[in-house]
Formats: structure tokens, C-alpha cells, sequence
């Protein structure tokens, strides 16, 4: 894709608003707030491995990808293995080229405001580690599901994107 282009996906949302229920200008008036994510694609014998959010976090009982924000300064290809392994247990490396969602909108969450979305996706393969319950943190339960699977879930709509 050449520099400057825009993926298909540019200015979705990234998933749905309180205020709104798709795209809409950002207003002068709110906050502006980036989030950088990183997520993993892992898939084991045609089965995908997704997190489910835990209680008190935007989009709770939903599944998602094995991920989350990054850190402060955080290289991506690191996050996406740390929250890989924070969330799951497993260890992986990545496998393929990222993938980048960029996505914009309004978000309410303590107070609204104009949110850009931006989450890298990689693919990432599994070499090690053991398969354990995230504690405390932003998920509460993980499993390996197939696609026909997957479309029968309360999921988040970077699921959808992710594996379209």
C-alpha cells in the first residue's frame, strides 16, 4: 500500500459509542485522546485464541483478540507479546507483517471525548509457556474457538476486522 494511503477501515468505529453509532466530525469542544493497542492472531489446528474482557472494562463478557493498550513508549511487536503472555500464559513470536486498524470517533466513557483508535495486528505464533487464567487484569478468560464459532460470540468489532 502506498505512504499516505488509507485502509478501507479508516474512520470506523472502533467499537460503539454511547453518544453515537458510527463515524461522526470530532467536536471542538471535547478532549482529544489517542489509544495505541496491540493484538495477537494465533491460530492452533483452525482454532483462533480470544480473551474475554473481564467485568469493569469497556466492553466487559465480550471476546476480543489476546491484547491491549500499550505502554508508555512501548515498541508494539513488545506489547502484543506481553499481553500475550499476561493474558494467556503462552509465549509466542510474531509470524507475519503488522496490520494497522485506524479508527475514529466519540467515546464516553468518563466524560466524552474524540477518541482515535489505533491498534496493530499481528499475527503470532506459539512456541512455549502454559495455558493460564489472566488475575486482576483486563481479561478474565480465554479459549480457542473456530470461525463458525467465533460468529455465534458477543465479540468486540476488532474481531471481525482483525479476521476479515
Amino acid at each position: 500500500q502506498p505512504a499516505g494511503a488509507r485502509l478501507p477501515v479508516h474512520g470506523r468505529m472502533a467499537f460503539d459509542s454511547v453518544v453515537t453509532n458510527g463515524m461522526i466530525a470530532p467536536m471542538a469542544d471535547l478532549p482529544n485522546v489517542t489509544r495505541l493497542a496491540a493484538y495477537a492472531i494465533v491460530q492452533r489446528d483452525g482454532m483462533y485464541l480470544l480473551c474475554r474482557i473481564a467485568p469493569g472494562f469497556p466492553g466487559a463478557g465480550r471476546w476480543t483478540l489476546p491484547g491491549g493498550d500499550l505502554d508508555f513508549g512501548e515498541d508494539p511487536a513488545a506489547g502484543v507479546l506481553r499481553e500475550l503472555e499476561e493474558e494467556t500464559g503462552l509465549l509466542g513470536r510474531i509470524s507475519g507483517p503488522v496490520r494497522v486498524l485506524s479508527e475514529t470517533g466519540l467515546w464516553r466513557r468518563d466524560g466524552p471525548v474524540n477518541f482515535h483508535h489505533v491498534r496493530f495486528v499481528y499475527p503470532v505464533e506459539i512456541f512455549g509457556g502454559e495455558e493460564r487464567v489472566e488475575v486482576d487484569g483486563s481479561s478474565d478468560a480465554f479459549g480457542w474457538f473456530s470461525r463458525d464459532q467465533i460468529a455465534g460470540l458477543d465479540r468486540v468489532g476488532l474481531l471481525d476486522e482483525a479476521l476479515a
